[in-house]
């Protein structure tokens, strides 16, 4: 891959990495184990653009940097489309690698967004790292209009029992 680095939409091809860096960031931010069945039924049906889109960082057919998971949905109280970005994630292989991947798949989510006239809702929902993130986030999207606060549990956390991996991967 060039020194530039490029965001792509992903296509059902890229499924398997899409899924190697689903369970890394299961592993390393989720609430809870994950359950195979509904990550693939999420990533698959982003693939096929089918309410949402996948961008990633990486060439066809290599290990895929990074990528991001969007999907199109409604608020509880209205009918009207909004965007919901469901993860951003880097490989740890990649975040000190120059290049600023995780701006650049932010910034894959706006010009979504935008092409489709939508808003887009984003958060970040971490006890790693946070601060960084936030100050990414704010001056790639501007001031927060909010804030995600958790009791009772601490991301990350189900994985560092010795759980790795989706639940039900074989």
């Amino acid at each position: 891959m060039s020194d530039e680095i490029h965001v792509r939409t992903a296509t059902p091809e890229d499924f398997q990495q899409v899924m190697n860096l689903a369970s890394q960031v299961s592993n390393e931010n989720g609430l809870f184990s994950p359950t195979l069945d509904m990550v693939t039924n999420e990533i698959w049906a982003a693939l096929h653009r089918q309410h949402g889109i996948v961008g990633v960082i990486g060439d066809p057919g290599e290990e895929l940097e990074g990528f991001v998971l969007l999907r199109v949905g409604n608020t509880w109280y209205s009918q009207a489309e909004i965007i919901e970005e469901k993860t951003v994630f880097v490989s740890r292989k990649f975040r000190s690698a120059k290049g600023g991947r995780a701006r650049k798949l932010c910034e894959f989510s706006k010009k979504v967004a935008d092409d489709l006239g939508l808003p887009l809702l984003i958060g970040i929902l971490s006890n790693q790292r946070t601060r960084g993130k936030v100050e990414m986030y704010k001056r790639v999207f501007g001031d927060p209009a909010g804030a995600f606060f958790l009791y009772g549990a601490h991301t990350g956390a189900w994985s560092k029992n010795g759980q790795t991996g989706l639940v039900g991967e074989k």
